[in-house]
This record gives C-alpha cells, sequence and structure tokens, in this order.
C-alpha cells in the first residue's frame, strides 16, 4: 500500500489539532506505522473559515458522503461530537468497511456497544482512544496491556474543569460559583458547564471504562450521576481535617460474588495517602486494579488540542499498521461488549462509609434526635465534628463520618432528619472510598 487515504469529519479545534499533528510529524508516522497516512478529504458545515493549520482548502467540502463513499478512503475520523448525525456517519463508515477513528464519548455511551458489534460484522475497527482522558492511553490499556487480568475496580478523575475547581476550592478555601467563574476566563469551563460540573461528562467516560473492563454493555443510562454544584468551601476545610481531599470520581467496580457492576459518578471522599489525592489542577488520571497487576495509575492531560490529536493518531498508525501488513491490527474482539448483556448493582444497595453535613438548630437535645434516626436506620458513627462557628440563624453544622452503611439505609435516614424540627436544611451527603 502506497499511502492510507484518511478522512476527517469535523474541522473544529481537535480536528485542527490532528491536521497540525500529522503536518508536524509526518515522517515519524510513516516510520513507525510503516505506510504514510495523509487527509485527502475533510468533512465540516463551516467549508469558508481558514483553520490555524497547513491544508489545501479545495478538500474540504460540507458533503460528508463524499468521504464516507469514497472507495480510496480507507479510515474516517470522526469528531463531529453528540449522538446526531455522529452515529449516522460512523454507521454508514463501517457498513462501507472503513475503519473508524472517534473521540466522540457521548455517542460511544450511549451506542458504543452496537457499533463495536456493527465493526466486527464488516471485519473494520473502531478504535477510541481518544474518547476517555485525552492523552491517556487507558482504553489501549485495558484493552491489550493488562487484558490478562481480571479487572476489580476502576476510578477515574476524568474531567479537568471539575477538578481545576474542586482544587481551588479546596487549596483557597473560595466558593464554587467564584471558581468556576475564574475556570471560564482561563477556558477551563463552558460558558454553559451543567455537562462538567453536573458529572455528565464524567458519567460518559465512566459508561466506557466500565463496558471494557467488566465486558457488559454499560450505557450512559447506568450511571449513577451526581455533580459538584452543591459542594460548599466548608466540607473540603471538613474533609482536610478528617484525612481526606474531595474529588469527583467516576467508579466501576465488580462484585466478585455475583459479577454485578456498579458504575457511579459522584463527589467523594478519598484519603488524602491515595495517589489520586495529589492529583490537581486540568490533570486527569485513572486507577485500575486488577487481580494479577493489583493497582495501576495513569496520568496525564485529559483533555486539548494536542493531547487529543496524540490519542486520535495513535489509534489511526495502529489500523494503518495493520493495512500496511507491518502488524495486526488492535481487535475490539480481545474485550468483547455483548449487546445488551448487563448486570448492574443498584446505587440504593451500595455499602461503603458517609460524610453527612446536618445543619442543625441549636437548641438541647437536637443531636440525640438525629443520632436515634441514624440508629434506627442502622447507621454507626465512626466519627463526629462541629465547626465550632454558630451561623447568623441560629444553627449549627454538625459532621459526621459514618461506618459502612448501605446508601438506601442514609437517604432514608436523611429524608427523616429533614422533616424533623431540628432540622435546618436538607442535610447534606457525600460518599467516601477508604480503599484507594
Amino acid at each position: 500500500m502506497d499511502c492510507v487515504n484518511i478522512g476527517l469529519i469535523g474541522f473544529g479545534n481537535i480536528g485542527t489539532g490532528v491536521v497540525n499533528a500529522i503536518n508536524q510529524n509526518r515522517e515519524l508516522l510513516r516510520e513507525r506505522a510503516g505506510v504514510p497516512v495523509s487527509i485527502t478529504r475533510i468533512a465540516d458545515t463551516d467549508t469558508r473559515r481558514k483553520r490555524d493549520a497547513d491544508y489545501d482548502p479545495a478538500i474540504v467540502t460540507s458533503d460528508a458522503a463524499a468521504l464516507l463513499d469514497d472507495p480510496s478512503i480507507s479510515i474516517i475520523i470522526e469528531l463531529v461530537g453528540g449522538l446526531e448525525p455522529a452515529r449516522t456517519f460512523v454507521e454508514k463508515a463501517l457498513r462501507n468497511k472503513k475503519h473508524v477513528v472517534t473521540a466522540n464519548k457521548a455517542m460511544l455511551a450511549t451506542f458504543g456497544a452496537d457499533l463495536i458489534e456493527l465493526a466486527r460484522e464488516n471485519g473494520v475497527s473502531l478504535l477510541f482512544e481518544a474518547s476517555v482522558g485525552g492523552g491517556i492511553p487507558i482504553i489501549r490499556a485495558l484493552q491489550t496491556g493488562i487484558s490478562a487480568n481480571n479487572v476489580q475496580r476502576v476510578h477515574g478523575i476524568l474531567n479537568g474543569t471539575c477538578n481545576y475547581i474542586l482544587t481551588h476550592m479546596s487549596q483557597d478555601g473560595r466558593a464554587f460559583e467564584t471558581v468556576l467563574a475564574e475556570a471560564q476566563a482561563h477556558g477551563f469551563a463552558e460558558p454553559d458547564p451543567t455537562y462538567d460540573v453536573e458529572g455528565y461528562d464524567t458519567a460518559h467516560k465512566t459508561a466506557i471504562l466500565a463496558s471494557l473492563a467488566f465486558q457488559q454493555d454499560i450505557r450512559f443510562a447506568d450511571v449513577f450521576v451526581e455533580g459538584i454544584s452543591r459542594l460548599k468551601p466548608v466540607d473540603l476545610e471538613n474533609a482536610r481535617r478528617l484525612g481526606y481531599v474531595v474529588k469527583l470520581l467516576g467508579i466501576a467496580k465488580r462484585d466478585a460474588g455475583d459479577d454485578r457492576v456498579e458504575a457511579r459518578v459522584h463527589p467523594t471522599l478519598i484519603p488524602t495517602t491515595s495517589l489520586l489525592a495529589n492529583v490537581n489542577g486540568v490533570f486527569n488520571a485513572v486507577m485500575v486494579e486488577g487481580d494479577l497487576v493489583g493497582q495501576t495509575l495513569f496520568y496525564g492531560r485529559g483533555a486539548g488540542q494536542n493531547p487529543t490529536a496524540s490519542a486520535i493518531l495513535s489509534d489511526v498508525m495502529a489500523i494503518a499498521a495493520s493495512l500496511s501488513g507491518c502488524t495486526r491490527t488492535e481487535s475490539d474482539d480481545r474485550l468483547r461488549i455483548p449487546v445488551g448483556t448487563k448486570s448492574l448493582k443498584p446505587i440504593a444497595e451500595l455499602e461503603t462509609s458517609y460524610y453527612l453535613r446536618v445543619s442543625v438548630t441549636d437548641k438541647p437535645g437536637a443531636m440525640a434526635v438525629i443520632s436515634s434516626i441514624l440508629a434506627k436506620h442502622n447507621i454507626s458513627i465512626n466519627s463526629m465534628l462541629q465547626t465550632g462557628e454558630r451561623r447568623t440563624d441560629q444553627a449549627a453544622d454538625v459532621i459526621i463520618v459514618t461506618h459502612h452503611a448501605r446508601e438506601a439505609d442514609v437517604q432514608a435516614a436523611l429524608g427523616e432528619i429533614a422533616r424533623t424540627d431540628v432540622a435546618h436544611d436538607q442535610p447534606f451527603v457525600l460518599r467516601v472510598e477508604d480503599e484507594l
């Protein structure tokens, strides 16, 4: 094969980064893939805007079908994002026997198992290293590097916006809204940050990792999601006093007894001694635990033009090397995701320790009422803090860390506490992961 021709659909920031990366490392890519790679057609709705890259404007079209139906193109890079028309483009490419590389986490978290099966039926590859963790090679690690392991747990800091906010709330004692505005000013957060701060971005990535780690068809809708917008500086300060830091984690665990999988995203207290506790700012990290390898940590920039382009081109090179006869294509068959096959553990059955912030009216007997309700729901107290500051509304915040308890019991207890005359506000809860 003289050259592997690529069609790029989506010529935004990441697409521009891919073009620049190919231009910058063209000879390195040819040497390591065993064949030159070239973007021969680009499709985008905006054909007139000049991108900050060296390319021939004549290859840009608004008609994606011109790429999808072109027999000379072997690989389609899909960078449209979202569910549609991205899924339609990918399905057509696979049916036309074209390999596909994508960074589209939302599409994969919703339709991934179906698309992987479609790729298998048509004898082509669907690769998606860039969909989780930007330039961190976590997908390839799960598919190949640690595929001899029974993966037991995956914990990930998967959203740089949230990690930046939590880092500065913790270090500076500033409110969520203040740090969010700063993140937006620096370009680390979108004008509408909902997708990031409410945990949806992390949930998409968690679904992908859980599916690969446990070979089950786990999708975005299967993931329990809570964001970070209700956190207050006092929660991060209390966590520090208790020996923890707070991180938004994507968590996937398999029960060794029945293979049921927990898939959840929420702000989490983790010990300050954990490696994940020291992942700060916009950086991402994924900790994977296997029965043979133990704990492994993957760390790096989780987003950005160059890290994402690096991951996309690693997939392109794997396919190109196979097409040139240098290596076998990385197969999706090593870790199959059977469509429709899943066994999930409901969040109500989660058993862990909990951090509770309860605002109580400052009067005698208030704590006795709280303690009685917790005991009634089989929740025992491990430690307790009081802030020492009386609020202007004559309420006081009491911080309780429980021993292991069931989620359903905790939620029932908090609901009952909220209905008493000693509760001043709705109780606030965070989950604890002590095993990291």
